[in-house]
């Protein structure tokens, strides 16, 4: 059973997500919270399995209490997906920064928000085609990255950095077995290999490196 938290300050929204939710026999909600501090309140009472956080909330708002909850050893294991009427580039990134497992707006059909749930407690990165498309294209039109490069990157495989390139575009272990002809386990093997050469907490991490360093571009990955 995946325990989930959700985390919105419309009452209204809450009731609408949760009965999707609470239909499915494999899905939980455990908790609601209204605001960032009574999410992460929450959090470290109930270490759901998956929190779906509103950005946009009074007080603390989405993507701090996603930051706190990165930041707390005791909920490694809690997924972040955030949730938001606002499709815009700059929540993308900070909510990846934030630590956010994925990235979804509320006009997402049901289908989706249930595979986002179930992607997200296996721990796989879930951000929607158009929105990793418009990542990309961002980064593209910033400024060359000046930062000297990690040395850490250089420590991957080949085929490891075709993998984070791929876990960058938001595909989840399945996809990035299908992609390269290898099995799920294998697929999984090179992610978990990846995530410990380069010290990341979870796929997030490894996302906004790949980001960072400009290892995916505009085309890159076709629908």
């Amino acid at each position: 059973m995946i325990r989930i938290l959700l985390a919105d300050d419309q009452r209204l929204v809450r009731a609408g997500i949760r009965g999707i939710l609470d239909d499915e026999d494999d899905l939980h909600v455990v908790a609601e919270a209204a605001d960032g501090h009574a999410a992460l309140a929450a959090c470290r009472e109930l270490r759901p399995d998956v929190v779906l956080m509103d950005i946009r909330m009074p007080g603390m708002d989405g993507l701090e209490a996603a930051r706190r909850i990165a930041a707390d050893e005791q909920l490694a294991a809690v997924r972040v997906v955030m949730l938001t009427t606002f499709d815009l580039d700059e929540y993308v990134y900070g909510a990846l920064r934030a630590g956010a497992t994925g990235f979804l707006v509320k006009d997402t059909e049901p289908a989706e928000l249930l595979h986002a749930v179930r992607v997200a407690a296996r721990g796989d990165a879930l951000i929607s085609p158009s929105i990793t498309r418009r990542l990309i294209a961002e980064f593209a039109d910033r400024p060359v990255n000046t930062r000297e490069p990690d040395q850490r990157l250089d420590a991957l495989t080949g085929r490891e950095r075709e993998v984070m390139q791929l876990v960058a575009a938001g595909c989840t272990n399945d996809e990035i077995a299908a992609r390269l002809v290898v099995s799920p386990l294998t697929a999984k093997t090179h992610v978990s290999r990846i995530m410990a050469k380069l010290g990341a907490r979870d796929r997030s991490q490894v996302v906004v490196m790949a980001y960072e360093y400009r290892m995916v571009s505009p085309g890159w990955l076709t629908d």
